[in-house]
């Protein structure tokens, strides 16, 4: 089994109006074999100095393997010059055990301004690629290494944009020179390795997702690369959902807190946020709004959210309670409503929830709730009701999807969670992620022991979605626990990411 094995090299020297530079590009690929590794390329230019350069994961590889690249530039000044020829070798760490592709103790070798190197001698090379898909890209190049032997008479990329449903073709072309919009100059088109680069650029448009495959033929004969029969595979970014009961000002550090969330949000790149327990000092009933949670977490963030918050009633006699919306897409649409028999300010089972419709780039418009619902024997059963009548009323052919999100105080398993599951309308998410056996059995085939597959789940913050929605869930991860950015309330975060089918 090879743990890590290089997959190629560039060396490309570019001449720009601020200067000469010469960059690196390792690609390698490796088993994974832990969660916690580390990747390094150890490498040496002209000068002899040795050197570890870290690598990054760059994508998947099937079910258990992995890209990784690791990337370097210099600058040619009168005080540094360039690498030149580079002799290098591949290190991985995972489970306290070293893994090394070090080309059967000789090294590799990459000359300088030599382009691209396959060790392999694989035939066809997609190189360049990325599984991600710029946000206002309409196109998605496809740059393929072709052994210059094969004397390729035609290059062409097989892509689809729904999963094979449809397909197209794009060719590729060869050219000595080339503008390569990554480095913003032009490039010659180097063959010192035998290896031609041909270029394609797929009309991608607003597609979410891409999959891919290069032939080239030559002498009547086809030569592939699907990416070790895996196809190569690109995406937008999914849209990512987080839900946290804010526990209404009752923490301890409650200031260090709001900015711990506020991070969380900024670095995990959250698209819309539910909170619930959002308070603000109670000022006789007008409310307070620089001491609002909501508002001071979304002052916080790098670069503030839209907001939307309604308050329900006076919690723990100081403040006003309710919930919240952050979102970094423009809210179309807003409301809040009673979904409680009590509208008294004074009564906590006075429940009121928020709902936002917005347009998530490459997937469509959503409409997205924040609830907090009372327990089963204060109301649940009729706020539910309520807030299912509602978001119906709120569907449209525009819409793809219905989140109802936020602190349901329904154990999973209960007789509440048993409500939900029987309006066979709206289906838990994260159970989705995360347990896909017990989520069949719960919500797709009723199983009668349903419960015995949530004895040990003691959630009561959900997203559910509708079933007949546009979208799937990809994850779901738990956040806010002492591994995870540490405790910020009496509940954890749930984040989750969603995709269309």
């Amino acid at each position: 089994m090879n743990e890590i094995q290089l997959q190629y090299v560039e060396n490309v020297i570019t001449r720009k109006k601020r200067g000469v530079q010469q960059h690196l590009t390792f690609l390698m690929a490796i088993e994974n074999l832990s969660f916690h590794k580390q990747v390094d390329v150890l490498w040496a230019g002209e000068d002899g100095a040795w050197h570890t350069l870290p690598a990054r994961f760059h994508g998947k590889l099937g079910q258990n393997r992995e890209y990784w690249q690791a990337h370097i530039q210099f600058q040619l000044t009168a005080l540094q010059s360039l690498p030149g020829n580079v002799t290098f070798c591949l290190r991985y760490r995972a489970e306290e055990v070293e893994y090394w592709d070090n080309n059967q103790g000789r090294n590799y070798s990459s000359q300088a301004d030599s382009g691209i190197d396959v060790p392999s001698r694989q035939p066809v090379q997609v190189v360049g690629f990325s599984s991600a898909m710029p946000e206002s890209r309409k196109y998605t190049p496809v740059t393929v290494a072709i052994d210059q032997a094969l004397a390729a008479e035609k290059v062409t990329v097989h892509w689809t944009t729904d999963n094979w449903r449809h397909t197209h073709q794009t060719a590729c072309h060869f050219k000595r020179t080339y503008w390569d919009k990554e480095l913003q100059s032009n490039a010659r088109n180097p063959n010192q390795y035998g290896r031609e680069l041909w270029k394609g650029w797929l009309k991608t448009g607003s597609a979410f997702r891409l999959h891919y495959t290069v032939a080239a033929e030559s002498q009547g004969k086809v030569y592939w690369d699907n990416n070790h029969g895996n196809n190569y595979a690109a995406s937008r970014k999914p849209l990512k959902i987080l839900i946290l009961n804010l526990h209404c000002y009752q923490e301890d550090n409650q200031d260090a807190k709001f900015s711990k969330i506020a991070e969380a949000i900024d670095e995990l790149d959250v698209d819309i946020v539910c909170f619930q327990e959002v308070a603000e000092l109670w000022n006789d009933g007008r409310g307070d709004w620089p001491s609002n949670s909501a508002n001071i977490i979304n002052g916080r963030l790098k670069k503030p959210y839209h907001l939307y918050t309604d308050w329900s009633h006076l919690g723990f006699d100081k403040y006003r309670e309710g919930v919240a919306i952050l979102s970094r897409l423009p809210l179309l649409h807003q409301e809040s409503r009673y979904v409680s028999d009590s509208h008294d300010p004074y009564d906590i089972h006075a429940r009121k929830v928020v709902m936002a419709q917005v347009e998530a780039p490459h997937i469509g418009r959503l409409n997205v709730f924040s609830a907090h619902l009372s327990w089963w024997e204060d109301g649940f059963q009729s706020q539910f009701n309520r807030l299912r009548e509602w978001a119906g009323s709120k569907r449209s052919q525009a819409v793809v999807g219905t989140l109802l999100c936020g602190d349901f105080n329904i154990a999973a398993g209960s007789k509440g969670y048993r409500h939900v599951i029987d309006t066979k309308e709206y289906e838990d998410q994260f159970l989705s992620a995360n347990a896909h056996g017990a989520f069949e059995k719960i919500f797709r085939v009723n199983d009668p022991y349903w419960s015995n597959y949530l004895a040990d789940d003691y959630r009561i913050d959900y997203i559910f979605m509708n079933k007949d929605s546009g979208l799937f869930v990809t994850s779901g991860r738990v956040l806010f626990t002492p591994e995870d950015y540490g405790q910020v309330s009496d509940h954890c975060g749930y984040l989750m990411t969603f995709e269309p089918h």
